[in-house]
Order: C-alpha cells, then sequence, then structure tokens
C-alpha cells in the first residue's frame, strides 16, 4: 500500500513570501525538522475530524487571535479559511473586528474571551476563567485543545513577525550591496 504524497506546501512560507534561494528561506529551513513540526501542528489542529471543538470554532478562535495580536497575513489567511468553510458571517465579523460580545453563542463566546485573556493579559488566565469554559459547555479534552492552539496561534503569529523582519533585513542588505 503506497502512502498518499504529503503536501509541499508550508503555510509559514507561503504567508511570509520565502522562495527557496532566498537568504531567509535557507536559514529557516535550516532546521526542516522545525518547519516540519510546524506545518503538522498546523494541519493537526486544523484537521476537521479533530473532536472537541468545530473546525469554524478553531477557525474564529485563530481569526480573533490574530486580530488581537495583531497578524494581518494569519487574519487574512484565517478568514479565508472561515469564507470557504460557508461560517456565519456574522460571526466572522465579530472575531475579525474583534466584537466578541455581539457573539450570542455562549460557547463561541466563552472561547474567544479565554483567547482575549489568554493574549492579552495571559495573568487572567486563572482557575475562574478556565471554569468558565466548561460551565460554557465545553469538555475539558475540548478546553486543553482550545489553550492548545491558542497556544499554538501565539507561535504562529511570532514567527510569521520574525520571519517578515528578517526577510526585510535580509533583503535590505542584498539591495546596499548591489
Amino acid at each position: 500500500m503506497t502512502q498518499p504524497p504529503t503536501s509541499t506546501v508550508d503555510l509559514i512560507d507561503q504567508l511570509t513570501g520565502l522562495a527557496p534561494g532566498s537568504a531567509t528561506y535557507a536559514l529557516r529551513h535550516q532546521r526542516n525538522k522545525v518547519v516540519a513540526a510546524t506545518q503538522g501542528s498546523y494541519d493537526a489542529l486544523f484537521d476537521p475530524a479533530l473532536p472537541g471543538l468545530s473546525l469554524a470554532e478553531r477557525l474564529l478562535v485563530a481569526l480573533y487571535a490574530a486580530r488581537l495580536t495583531p497578524s494581518t497575513a494569519l487574519a487574512a489567511h484565517y478568514r479565508a479559511r472561515l469564507e470557504q468553510a460557508g461560517a456565519d458571517v456574522s460571526q466572522v465579523r465579530a472575531a475579525a473586528e474583534g466584537q466578541p460580545e455581539d457573539i450570542a453563542d455562549t460557547r463561541l463566546h466563552a472561547m474567544l474571551e479565554f483567547t482575549r485573556k489568554l493574549i492579552e493579559k495571559p495573568v487572567e488566565g486563572d482557575k475562574a476563567a478556565l471554569q468558565a469554559l466548561p460551565a460554557a459547555g465545553l469538555s475539558t479534552p475540548a478546553v486543553v485543545t482550545l489553550a492548545q492552539l491558542i497556544a499554538f496561534l501565539s507561535y504562529q503569529v511570532r514567527l510569521v513577525a520574525g520571519l517578515d523582519a528578517l526577510k526585510a533585513l535580509n533583503d535590505n542588505a542584498a539591495g546596499a550591496q548591489a
């Protein structure tokens, strides 16, 4: 039995415009294990079959996190994924505009509030914040998945910002030498 080919698309390279042959691409790919693990984490966290949280919920959390951080590229990516998935337009708008109070769904509202706390003031991600999630209908495994997702999004945003800065630095250095 043959295995299906693995995807050669790397979201981070795509969003940052890294291309083979560039100095920043070469530097990032010196640790291909990290590149593969980052893409693998993205693929796993946004796998439609992942139980506990719907794909739309995870994408809405991602959009909201990217908006709060802010990361324009990631926000655009997650918004496009939500639109492709046919997500509720009013929920997408509320997440994109940073208005979780406009979301009537108690479960999603609690998830977005927890996301905000962990991103803006992590110290507020305390016992009370965690207990609000099961009270809104999230199971313990779903709470763990949500926390993992938010941690990954924080890493993803910082990685994109760092690579964008490094790419600009390398591009400026190359331009100065020309």
